[in-house]
């Protein structure tokens, strides 16, 4: 790449190289006893900044903005890889064999690659497949709790990808199955088999069919799983003696917003009244600018159910390993709806305030790690007028920003896919640990600066859980 093609490019995104800044919060510090991942499925740097955009008026106006450690991470999958000077000459490159969310969960979660639909398996084919332990595991190894949380249905491929091993994403009810009989303490999700069908398929030129849903209690682990939950029966064995431990199942908005704070049960398993999603799935104009159309009533936020797990799990003193996903960012970008994927990924970035605020809250600075950061792009989302090629120079590509029309107002925004995207999306970290995935990082992109794998996450908590 030329120095002028890479002076253009830069000029033209106009976001500016990822870097680390000290900060009170900045860790030269212990050990973290508490991991938070917060990861916003579908979210790139052009999300994050529509978001911003929107609320702020300006591009880099979110909390995470301000975090010490600000980096890229690359999200391909086993079979794919990451070239950082074809990313910025050739417009198509971003589309080609991107990550899905199962194999980007999993290298998250173990810290190794794997094929697109595998769940917690390291392998490039159904012959050979190996489970690696994930985050999660390790922690419950260290005598620490354990939980996941997400605005989807609670056996969906982030979620799942930190507590099963599978190797079909689609397998929802077995999924499910494993998932209750993990260790976890905390399970929070849709799915609810008694939610009413939401208008999501309208989108895709799809027709619902009236009567009874065969699938309803997928998400769940099948009817009769659903059935020992009611009833209170449903174990698995959270904490290795050998005795099972019952859920607590949580589903009423109230009942979560309750648990935010006070007497919490040991171990929580909330499904919340929806079926695929809190608030993406409504009805009304889908592209309507942000919040236009009512949101659904008696519905938690992300921050609502975060709240509700972290005060589950702060409860053990070995501390607490979390995943909180925002994940209906990617069924919003799929669709190329900028209203929603604007109103869902200020949803995360509120949850991520709540955390924050926990941590404050708690004076767990010294001792709380917290990740944000994406499976990968959807949407191929950049400003008005990027493309494959210029007016100018037929053969050079042109990647524009996002356009402020000032707070409150939908940003300029073009969609170039209905997929998912090679792109790097971003990471940013704070508190105890946090400098060690500065160290991690292995390449050097000509936009977005230093970047590391997102199995190196992986890997870096790995070693912070070391004793």
């Amino acid at each position: 790449m030329t120095r002028y093609i890479r002076f253009a490019i830069l000029a033209a995104v106009a976001i500016p190289n990822a870097s680390v800044h000290a900060d009170s919060h900045e860790v030269n510090r212990p050990k973290p006893r508490n991991i938070i991942v917060m990861i916003a499925d579908g979210a790139g740097f052009s999300q994050f900044e529509a978001a911003s955009l929107y609320r702020t008026g300006t591009r880099d106006g979110l909390s995470i903005h301000k975090f010490p450690v600000r980096l890229a991470c690359s999200t391909f999958p086993s079979e794919g890889t990451y070239n950082p000077n074809a990313m910025w000459t050739d417009f198509g490159y971003a589309t080609r064999k991107p990550t899905d969310s199962a194999a980007a969960a999993t290298a998250l979660a173990t810290g190794h690659k794997t094929a697109n639909g595998f769940l917690g398996i390291a392998t490039t084919g159904r012959d050979v497949a190996i489970a690696h332990t994930n985050i999660l595991e390790r922690a419950k190894a260290r005598r620490m709790s354990s939980g996941v949380v997400t605005t989807v249905p609670l056996s969906h491929a982030t979620p799942a990808g930190f507590l099963a091993h599978a190797l079909e994403r689609g397998a929802y009810t077995d999924i499910a199955r494993k998932m209750l009989a993990s260790s976890a303490d905390v399970i929070i999700g849709c799915g609810h088999p008694d939610a009413t069908n939401e208008p999501l398929p309208k989108r895709f030129g799809l027709v619902s069919t009236p009567g009874p849903d065969p699938l309803r209690f997928n998400w769940v682990g099948g009817e009769q799983t659903w059935t020992q939950l009611l009833a209170g029966v449903a174990m698995g064995d959270a904490d290795g003696d050998g005795t099972p431990d019952p859920w607590t199942l949580v589903q009423d908005t109230a009942a979560f917003r309750d648990l935010a704070a006070g007497r919490a049960p040991r171990r929580l398993l909330g499904v919340v009244r929806a079926k695929t999603t809190l608030q993406e799935g409504r009805d009304g104009e889908l592209h309507a600018d942000p919040y236009a159309v009512p949101f659904t009533p008696d519905m938690p936020t992300l921050s609502d159910l975060a709240r509700a797990a972290l005060n589950v799990l702060d409860d053990n003193t070995n501390g607490f390993a979390l995943m909180i996903e925002g994940g209906a960012i990617d069924w919003a970008c799929h669709a190329n709806l900028s209203g929603r994927a604007i109103e869902e990924t200020l949803d995360f970035t509120d949850a991520v305030d709540a955390v924050l605020a926990w941590i404050d809250a708690n004076d767990a600075w010294d001792s709380t790690l917290l990740i944000v950061t994406a499976d990968h792009e959807t949407g191929y989302l950049l400003g008005p007028g990027s493309g494959p090629k210029s007016w100018w120079q037929f053969w050079q590509p042109v990647w524009k920003p996002l356009t402020s029309k000032g707070a409150g107002k939908l940003p300029g925004m073009a969609w170039h896919a209905r997929g998912h995207t090679n792109q790097l999306v971003p990471l940013y970290a704070i508190g105890a640990g946090a400098r060690e995935l500065n160290t991690a990082t292995t390449g050097l992109d000509p936009v977005r600066g230093r970047y590391l794998d997102n199995t190196d996450v992986a890997r870096v908590i790995f070693r912070l859980l070391e004793p």
